[in-house]
């Protein structure tokens, strides 16, 4: 085991990660290091690690929070850390409980002396100055390995601070675990202890293996060490499947061929997602220095006054000790690098809590009635629903909470059930809800109640205030009931402070109000105890849900002014609100996919894929498995004598795809059959594979979500399936496109905006030449080309107009030299040389992106030409985190205004569709491309209209001095029309 150990090379599961992308380290110099803190191990090894019966003068319980609290400054006493972040979970369902209902079932509900100090934990945390995320729908495992890979990418060195054995996966090139308690670093050779395999080959033995602490099924009879055989064996789990008639052990045989497909959901399960869609990059979460002052008003609330009397004894930010009794500046001013801190704009510090408010069970129409009239009176109403899941499209609602007045709020119950499944957490309702019949509490016929606040809900008169009030739409539209007019507290938060923190209603009403809202999980339990909101009982449901609409109203009263006071009412109200029901419209009618078509490419891919494996075994002169990185350094660096390789620590050759593209321009053609087949074998489990299970059963189409309130630039992001990612410019990308298809007697219309951010580039930094070509419909690459090496372009060599326009689009991302030498594989020094050309012969371009850089940094924002404010927090740093603010900085106004144009374009198109009469329906957004399906006699008009609105999307906010273009497609599937 040793020897195999030994051979590992250091490199990721992940195929896809490159080394480095910009920002990265200049050659030579040291990389920067990410520390990942699981924020749920690191709870309950505090929780476990010190069972002391600890709490407050007020009976809160406290040893986690302590524990918590010690471990945390420990690390930050410790690390060398250029960035750090706490990754929590957060508490709601994942999509892994959609692949497999029972995931993590069998789990027992936390400690009831923990759940307390959840909130309490989160509150340690900013008390700390340390960044936290969470993002509902995903695991902390898959953030961290997102942001590992993230980093990996830049070329950054990655220390994940857990004990947590799925997370040994992500262990490979530059990314080590650490115990937050041991303090051993956990490396390949811990793996190999563990699992038996190599850390690549982890997921394969969990496949297997399965994990009873999740409820993974794995294989019966199958545990980790018969499977770290059978993985060292055959490779990967695909194969040893295929070959499982081969077994010799009849039982083991059986298992394999009889549960293949529970083993290929097992590794669904266990695969850590490493690109969750809209998280923050990385360099946001630059190492902080302490504010003392915040971080001893936490210690002293919570009576830790051992760790507060440390925190007094060691030098503050500035160098000075904090002496007891002594006072620091309770407001101080940013420091390099961070924003300003968002409580300057609250109206209470996250310390007090605001307690239950005036809430009220409706269970008769005579109260509802009370209710609606009093809401009616208001003018203003907060709405929030209920339902069993997370998917609007196939979610039974459950309940309405309405609140008009901060501290007044009902819930109205509406399909809740007495009797919940068998095994499932007793919630401590008082089980006498008064029912009609044993497994139905006393509440409203859901028709009959819904009749009643149909016309309260679709009142124009009336203010709708939700949180996300899309999700709330799409449910009750499904049930006939429209919600107008609206206001949304997340989108709100959005505007007026996006890139600053989240903007999910627990996170806003800890930050805004001071108050920690109950989890879900407090109420419908957790793990095998979990149950669907419908089975929560009345008692807690109604403090759970009806708190939902108090806080969503009282956030209201807090945002909604600042709009005017921050300038920023027209972006919210002409470009944020305008496009809720625009959204609402296009996820409902989804877009339809051909499964048979996806069947066959997955097919296709496999069968490539094995041609591939002939082809590699040819030219390597034997067989080996084209998945291990080993074997494929072996192969490489010993057989074939390829000269130039490198190894690890571990003493393996390393194999990224790095060092295959530098291989493969070389000539070696076995670096670029490789290439291909990890290129093959991601889009296949990626795509070809994952959509048919994304297929909803009952509209044959796909719905995809956007998220309104992720990207900083005010780009929407699509999840649920991420429609944005799929492969543009490839053959296999156009294959995948053919499968997203119009109906029968339909066509699908690709409306996609032409270079829109060079055309703003010209138009914001007013330069002539690029201004003129734009409107005289010249190539700007060849001019650029012509301009840039005085060559003409009549009978230009394509490769120069190629590094015209690799310049054309680098300096729009602000590209250094080393990233355009890299992407035109030539010298660094002739890059840089271009680049200097390019400044040299348009020095407005330069002019403008110093003046935005310096705009930057004396307002820590920047703005789009319609107005959104996007903030650039790192713009005054040091080192990596300034020259990646700054790039971010020279982009930004550029994307977003792409993006603000593209909204306003989306938001019209309807309008503009009636107009003229037309039927068709907007499908997706994705980037500057809209796609719409219309009845094949109207193809051509729609097509007409839409570029009509699109390429007059700025005017009348703004006039833009270069034309907008717009090209269009028509056909029956999207590769067809793009």
């Amino acid at each position: 085991m040793s020897l195999l150990w030994a051979a590992f090379c250091l490199e990721s599961r992940h195929q896809g990660w490159k080394q480095p992308l910009s920002p990265s380290p200049k050659a030579g110099s040291k990389p920067h290091h990410l520390f990942l803190v699981d924020g749920s191990g690191f709870i309950f090894r505090a929780y476990f690690a010190l069972k002391l019966n600890m709490t407050r003068s007020d009976g809160t319980p406290t040893n986690a929070v302590f524990g918590f609290c010690n471990m945390l400054m420990k690390l930050l006493d410790d690390t060398e850390a250029d960035y750090l972040v706490v990754v929590f979970d957060a508490a709601r369902k994942t999509f892994r409980s959609d692949i497999y209902p029972d995931y993590k079932a069998h789990r027992p509900p936390p400690p009831d002396d923990l759940v307390p100090q959840f909130a309490l934990i989160r509150e340690a945390t900013a008390a700390f100055n340390v960044p936290a995320v969470q993002l509902e729908g995903y695991e902390a495992d898959d953030l961290i390995a997102t942001y590992a890979r993230q980093a990996r990418e830049a070329g950054d060195e990655v220390t994940i601070l857990s004990s947590d054995k799925d997370m040994m996966q992500l262990i490979g090139l530059g990314v080590s675990m650490q115990d937050p308690i041991k303090s051993g670093r956990i490396g390949a050779e811990e793996v190999m202890v563990k699992f038996g395999v190599t850390p690549d080959k982890v997921i394969e033995v969990q496949a297997l293996a399965g994990d009873s602490a999740d409820n993974v099924p794995g294989v019966p009879g199958i545990g980790v060490k018969t499977a770290a055989e059978l993985i060292n064996l055959y490779g990967d789990l695909e194969t040893l499947l295929a070959k499982a008639g081969e077994i010799k052990q009849p039982k083991r045989r059986q298992n394999l061929i009889e549960f293949a497909d529970q083993a290929r959901v097992s590794k669904q399960l266990v695969i850590l997602k490493d690109d969750v869609p809209g998280v923050d990059d990385y360099h946001s979460f630059i190492k902080r220095e302490r504010d003392t002052e915040m971080l001893l008003k936490f210690l002293h609330a919570q009576e830790f006054n051992s760790i507060a009397a440390r925190v007094r004894s060691e030098p503050d930010g500035d160098g000075r000790v904090v002496e007891p009794g002594s006072q620091t500046n309770a407001n101080p001013a940013p420091k390099s690098g961070e924003m300003p801190p968002a409580s300057q704009d609250s109206t209470a510090h996250p310390s007090a809590n605001l307690g239950k408010g005036e809430y009220e069970l409706v269970t008769d129409e005579d109260r509802l009635s009370v209710w609606i009239k009093a809401a009616i009176d208001a003018g203003r109403v907060a709405v929030d629903t209920e339902t069993t899941s997370l998917d609007s499209m196939r979610a039974e609602l459950v309940g309405v909470s309405l609140s008009y007045d901060a501290g007044k709020a009902c819930y109205i119950p509406l399909a809740h059930r007495m009797v919940a499944p068998q095994g499932a957490l007793d919630l401590g309702g008082d089980g006498d809800d008064g029912g009609t019949d044993q497994n139905t509490p006393e509440q409203i016929d859901r028709d009959t109640a819904l009749a009643l606040l149909k016309p309260l809900l679709e009142d124009p008169s009336v203010l709708k205030v939700g949180h996300n009030i899309k999700y709330d739409t799409e449910i009750l539209a499904r049930y006939d009931v429209g919600i107008t007019p609206v206001d949304d507290t997340m989108v709100l938060s959005y505007v007026l402070e996006a890139g600053q923190h989240g903007h999910g209603l627990d996170e806003l009403s800890l930050r805004m109000l001071g108050h920690a809202n109950i989890k879900f999980g407090d109420v419908a339990g957790v793990g095998k105890k979990r149950v669907t909101f419908d089975y929560v009982p009345l008692d807690r449901a109604l403090d759970y849900a009806a708190e939902d609409a108090d806080m969503t109203l009282r956030l209201h009263d807090v945002l909604k002014p600042r709009l005017a006071r921050d300038h920023m009412a027209t972006v919210y109200e002409t470009l944020e609100r305008p496009l809720i029901p625009v959204l609402v419209a296009m996820e409902s009618a989804g877009i339809k996919v051909a499964p048979g078509h996806l069947k066959t490419l997955s097919t296709d891919f496999t069968k490539r894929l094995d041609k591939l494996e002939i082809k590699i075994h040819a030219t390597a002169g034997r067989d080996f498995n084209v998945g291990s990185p080993k074997q494929l350094g072996e192969i490489l660096f010993d057989d074939l004598g390829i000269p130039g390789g490198k190894k690890g620590k571990t003493g393996a050759y390393a194999t990224g795809a790095d060092i295959l593209d530098n291989l493969a321009g070389q000539g070696h053609d076995i670096a670029q059959q490789v290439l291909d087949w990890r290129h093959l074998s991601k889009l296949r489990s990626t795509y070809s594979d994952a959509l048919q299970a994304q297929i909803n059963p009952d509209t044959g189409r796909v719905h995809t979500s956007y998220s309104m309130a992720v990207a900083s630039t005010g780009r929407l992001s699509s999840t649920d399936p991420n429609l944005q990612n799929i492969p543009v410019r490839t053959e296999e990308g156009r294959k995948i496109r053919e499968a997203f298809i119009a109906e029968k007697g339909m066509k699908l219309i690709s409306a996609d905006y032409s270079q829109i951010e060079l055309r703003l580039l010209a138009h914001v930094a007013d330069i002539k030449v690029l201004k003129d070509a734009f409107q005289n419909g010249d190539d700007i690459h060849a001019l650029t080309a012509s301009e840039m090496f005085n060559v003409p372009i009549e009978g230009m060599d394509p490769m120069i107009r190629r590094s015209a326009k690799a310049i054309n689009f680098g300096i729009i991302y602000g590209i250094s030299a080393f990233g355009l030498a890299r992407q035109l594989s030539i010298p660094n020094g002739e890059a840089a040389e271009y680049i200097k050309s390019y400044f040299k012969r348009y020095p407005g371009i330069r002019d403008y992106m110093e003046d935005t850089k310096e705009f930057a940094r004396n307002h820590g924002y920047v703005e789009t030409i319609f107005g959104r404010r996007i903030h650039t927090p790192g713009i005054s740093a040091k080192g990596p985190q300034k020259a990646f603010a700054e790039r971010a900085a020279i982009n930004a106004p550029l994307q977003g205004a792409a993006a603000d144009v593209i909204k306003r374009a989306m938001i019209r198109v309807p309008a503009a569709l009636l107009k003229n009469k037309l039927s068709a329906t907007m499908l997706l957004q994705v980037h500057d491309e809209l796609i719409f399906e219309a009845p094949e006699a109207e193809a051509e008009a729609t097509a007409k209209a839409v570029v009509a609105v699109m390429t007059g999307a700025a005017h009348p906010a703004t006039n833009i001095s270069v034309p907008l273009e717009v090209e269009t497609g028509i056909g029956d599937s999207w590769a067809e029309v793009h």
